[in-house]
């Protein structure tokens, strides 16, 4: 069915009825004035996204099925097809008493992401944006603790049986945002702690990933599968053309766990051999676009770039020589993305539960002034509120001819639990920051104001500081401003310290 025919001529009808309903007689002047307003803005509103179209940004869902540990045995026992009917049912009568004693037996640092959020978010999202043209989740699908709170439950258990446990989680997971959003592409990468063998650990071409390459898959259009099917298990990484109304977009997924300083095998072992492959794929991957005249967005979970909190949580001095905690060992990625800055449109990444923008720029003071040569990258918040957080998705409005994000919405929850929760829009990008776009260019512009206000007492600044973090800790960034606004465009070591130690004369 042609859906944007009959949309055209649902709103052709809804216009019409809408004159018949404005006719003089019908409406007090007071009301006509009031709705002509609406109207007026309505229209504004429709010729503005008519050259756009829309897309669901998430990230760090971080689903926990242990929250209701009694249910978790059963879980394990049944098929997903299973699982929904399971999650809904009443609680179990020691609910609360046995997830905290598993909350401490595993030293858990706060909650994840339990069925009722996962519900609310997806109800949310369908609701705001029904028409969305395709999801992207940058990573991080299942709780953290993840293994622990499994072998704990599941005394004598398997490596196999885990690796299981862990496939399913995440289908059940990709099958309920199918499932909400029928034929809509999915778009996944793989976090940090979406493995079988325990946070940041991973073996490449093993089992999990040929499992896991069938679940990411399934969200794509047939078209794609054969793609993901071939390329995903050798490293959990793969490349396609974005489905229509997306036009010659190439989308390049990431697995950049193999390039975290953390990274190791299921055994333990450094390898380097993992991070050298994936990087020599995506060259290739952005030559070929290149080549075909394609654009392309890169897509992962760690973003490249300086760690400021941990940096700064650390008490690193970088002017006395200290490095800076790096969240990636991304040096050839960093170059990469630059390399091929005229073929990227967006990088998406995630992994610090925060709203936040970065610029990879070439270093040194008078490269990063050629705009051209960056690239502008978006960090989504996350649906877990395990850092004390409220859960948060992202609609994004994207020229679907230039793959540019025009713009963005981020739409917050108003509790931490899904139970009686109301999602409502926290801000808007285009009229909290006044860009037109988000671009290099304003990206560059909104880091320059940043810079020049060392107290965060602009309103951008402020902006800024209010959307990092969902919840009541607006200002966070304020004591270490400075350090982190260097960490926004100066994404190596290097480049930091000298930013810092200019700043903080």
């Amino acid at each position: 069915m042609n859906f944007s025919f009959v949309r055209t001529s649902f709103a052709l009808w809804y216009w019409v009825g809408i004159f018949v309903f404005l006719l003089p007689g019908n409406l007090s002047q007071a009301q006509t004035a009031a709705r002509e307003g609406k109207t007026q803005r309505a229209v504004q509103a429709a010729g503005k996204q008519d050259s756009t179209i829309a897309a669901l940004l998430i990230s760090d869902i971080h689903f926990d099925p242990f929250q209701d540990p009694e249910k978790a045995r059963q879980l394990v026992r049944e098929p997903v097809s299973q699982w929904g009917a399971i999650l809904a049912s009443a609680a179990s009568p020691d609910q609360a008493q046995a997830f905290a004693g598993l909350q401490k037996a595993c030293h858990a640092k706060g909650v994840d992401t339990p069925y009722p959020l996962f519900e609310s978010s997806l109800e949310a999202m369908h609701k705001r944006a029904p028409y969305a043209s395709f999801i992207t989740v940058t990573g991080d699908l299942i709780a953290h603790a993840f293994s622990c709170r499994y072998t704990t439950l599941t005394p004598g258990s398997t490596a196999g049986n885990y690796q299981e446990f862990v496939e399913k989680t995440i289908e059940f997971v990709v099958g309920q945002l199918r499932a909400t959003f029928r034929g809509v592409p999915v778009y996944i990468s793989l976090g940090n702690n979406d493995t079988d063998c325990g946070d940041y650990r991973l073996d490449a071409g093993g089992g999990f990933l040929a499992k896991a390459a069938t679940i990411v898959a399934s969200g794509v259009p047939a078209s794609a599968q054969r793609e993901v099917l071939q390329e995903f298990p050798a490293g959990g990484y793969f490349s396609l053309t974005m489905a229509a109304p997306m036009r010659n977009t190439r989308l390049i997924v990431l697995n950049d766990l193999f390039l975290s300083p953390r990274y190791s095998t299921c055994k333990g072992a450094l390898d380097d051999a993992p991070g050298n492959a994936e990087m020599g794929w995506l060259e290739s991957q952005l030559a070929q676009a290149r080549q075909l005249g394609q654009k392309a967005w890169v897509m992962g979970h760690i973003p490249p770039g300086v760690n400021t909190y941990a940096t700064v949580s650390k008490f690193k001095d970088v002017c006395a020589g200290e490095d800076a905690e790096m969240f990636l060992n991304s040096g050839r990625l960093d170059t990469l993305l630059v390399e091929y800055a005229d073929v990227v449109r967006l990088g998406l990444f995630a992994h610090t539960h925060m709203d936040e923008m970065r610029l990879i720029t070439p270093e040194g003071p008078a490269a990063r002034a050629s705009v051209e040569h960056s690239v502008a990258l978006k960090l989504v918040p996350s649906i877990s509120p395990v850092d004390g957080n409220n859960p948060s998705f992202t609609i994004a409005r994207v020229d679907p001819s230039t793959a540019v994000l025009r713009d963005y919405e981020v739409i917050v929850a108003s509790n931490q639990t899904g139970i009686d929760t109301t999602w409502t829009e926290e801000y808007d990008y285009a009229r909290s920051y006044h860009q037109p776009e988000f671009s290099p260019s304003a990206v560059t512009q909104l880091i320059g104001k940043f810079s020049s206000d060392p107290r965060a007492e602009t309103e951008p600044s402020q902006e800024y500081n209010r959307h990092y973090f969902k919840g009541d800790l607006a200002g966070v960034l304020t004591p270490f401003w400075p350090q982190y606004v260097c960490s926004l465009e100066s994404d190596t070591a290097r480049g930091y310290a000298a930013c810092v130690c200019a700043a903080v004369k």
